[in-house]
């Protein structure tokens, strides 16, 4: 697990934490810890301290990491931090701009060293651009314990538009990257996140490779509102597709998968540039033989999926490889979906 920086410090006082975590809900086989890695969230962070504070079980503690933050970001998560004593605030130098990806999972991996992982039972990696149903965490978990065969869930994205909700297209075989809850075994048996562009696509995989279940379902009360659409936070959404199929690149798809993923991402506004800007992606970083995840394993798994996607429909292959961790025998035969 990742080590404590010396140019990181915690704002709050541990002892107030660790008493709310023992009088909350949450500390009987419920404590989860939530980690939000956040750069110049100021705009939305107290929409998603509010919604998280509502939730009928609240984090047994939830660490905010500020990474060089140069809007108010770390005044909010100060004022919070107030009325809420199971927030806590981590501060990272500023690094120029914001970084995607690897930097992510890096602030992530800062809040996580912060914390004893054996304190919590589930863990969620949590954008602070997010609005949450008022019973997302109690609903998420009573699955988790009907189902003892899942690893990682999270209900599907959603944005508003002209006042109605518009669904952000998420595949069902893993949780979505801005809101990954995970059951800490199965975090831990997974070895955390990669820290490359591609780690939320690529956790999900190694997930079902380790004997867990990932997924996300579109239940009506685990939608949640994003409030800034995905791949939309850095520099533009062309530059997001085009790391998009970067990132492609580096877990090991094959080219001919994500030529059927650009051309289906093509019709989705903008059109075109949609899909293009993934392939586009895949093709500079394939020309450039930019690295990819080097678990031989992994990518055989991966590939195996894709084929079988394409050939019999993903929600097909999912399924065949959910039955396959279920007779491996670590959870019972319950479904996750609706």
């Amino acid at each position: 697990m990742p080590t404590n920086r010396s140019h990181e410090r915690e704002v709050g006082a541990a002892d107030q934490s660790r008493a709310a975590a023992a009088t909350s809900p949450a500390s009987s086989g419920r404590r989860y810890l939530l980690i939000s890695p956040c750069r110049d969230e100021a705009e939305h962070l107290p929409r998603a301290i509010e919604t998280v504070a509502a939730q009928s079980i609240t984090p047994a503690r939830w660490v905010i990491v500020d990474d060089g933050s140069t809007d108010d970001t770390a005044a909010i998560v100060r004022r919070a931090a107030e009325h809420h004593p199971w927030i806590r605030l981590v501060q990272r130098e500023d690094r120029g701009e914001r970084r995607v990806g690897g930097g992510v999972v890096e602030a992530f991996d800062a809040g996580l060293s912060t914390v004893d992982l054996s304190e919590f039972d589930y863990l969620c990696k949590l954008d602070c651009d997010l609005e949450l149903p008022p019973a997302y965490f109690e609903r998420l978990m009573e699955r988790f314990e009907r189902d003892p065969a899942l690893g990682t869930l999270s209900g599907k994205l959603y944005l508003r538009y002209n006042g109605r909700l518009v669904h952000e297209h998420c595949g069902d075989e893993n949780s979505v990257g801005p809101a990954k809850f995970y059951r800490v075994e199965a975090f831990r048996s997974i070895g955390g996140f990669v820290r490359e562009v591609s780690w939320d696509g690529i956790d999900g995989h190694l997930c079902r490779l380790h004997g867990w279940i990932a997924g996300s379902t579109d239940a009506s009360d685990l939608r949640i509102i994003h409030l800034r659409r995905m791949g939309s936070s850095h520099r533009s959404f062309w530059n997001g597709r085009l790391r998009w199929g970067r990132g492609k690149w580096f877990m090991g798809s094959a080219w001919y998968y994500v030529l059927a993923v650009s051309v289906y991402r093509s019709f989705e506004r903008p059109y075109v540039i949609s899909g293009l800007g993934i392939l586009l992606g895949y093709l500079r970083a394939a020309l450039g033989r930019a690295p990819r995840y080097k678990d031989a394993a992994f990518r055989k798994h991966l590939r195996r999926f894709e084929r079988r996607a394409l050939l019999f429909g993903r929600q097909r292959a999912l399924r065949k490889l959910e039955r396959r961790v279920r007779m491996a025998g670590r959870g019972a035969e319950t479904s996750m979906s609706g």
